[in-house]
């Protein structure tokens, strides 16, 4: 790990334990994030983005152990998803615990995705609980593929912006989403 992102995880973690909200690089798109436990800062993401509160946004974890924590139950097939995927996946759990209210769907559900790329890995494990990971935009406007079509208004709204990875320009993937009922039933929300 080189220095630039130990400094980026370290103050990344500092501003997030302070409440504050950051701007990451994910597994996927570029993230606006915060303590998932933290209802204050949570709300604060949702007034970045200009967005209601009863759209719910995702957490990342570093570790599928850790969905456990977050899950009440969690269906066992969730486990050997993870193992198998080989692109981002998104799971949609009922029974979502341990997290800030305002972050939990109206049905309890939550959406959890275990990230495997270095930097969001590296941070979700030293940050040691969840990050809200929602994309860098207001509600309604385009998704930004690189850090550079980020606008200046997200950019502003952040504590803190994430130095690594700020000059990659191939256009990342979104997420495999899919809800998991307490049966086991799945439904693909999104390939």
């Amino acid at each position: 790990m080189d220095e630039i992102m130990k400094e980026d995880i370290r103050k990344a973690c500092e501003v997030m334990q302070k409440g504050g909200v950051i701007l990451y690089p994910t597994d996927t798109i570029w993230g606006i994030g915060c303590d998932a436990t933290n209802a204050e800062a949570v709300k604060r993401v949702y007034e970045i983005k200009k967005r209601s509160d009863s759209k719910a946004m995702l957490v990342l974890v570093d570790n599928a152990v850790k969905v456990d924590f977050y899950v009440d139950g969690a269906p066992e097939v969730a486990f050997d998803l993870i193992e198998l995927t080989n692109k981002p996946l998104t799971i949609i759990y009922d029974g979502a615990k341990n997290l800030a209210p305002n972050l939990i769907a109206e049905d309890g559900s939550v959406g959890i995705r275990v990230t495997s790329e270095e930097f969001s890995n590296r941070l979700c494990y030293r940050f040691r609980k969840a990050i809200v990971s929602t994309s860098a935009n207001v509600s309604g406007e385009p998704s930004p593929a690189t850090f550079g079509e980020i606008s200046d208004e997200i950019k502003q709204a952040v504590d803190y912006i994430v130095q690594s990875r700020q000059q990659e320009n191939k256009a990342s993937q979104s997420s495999s989403i899919i809800k998991l009922g307490k049966g086991g039933q799945v439904k693909v929300i999104r390939e």
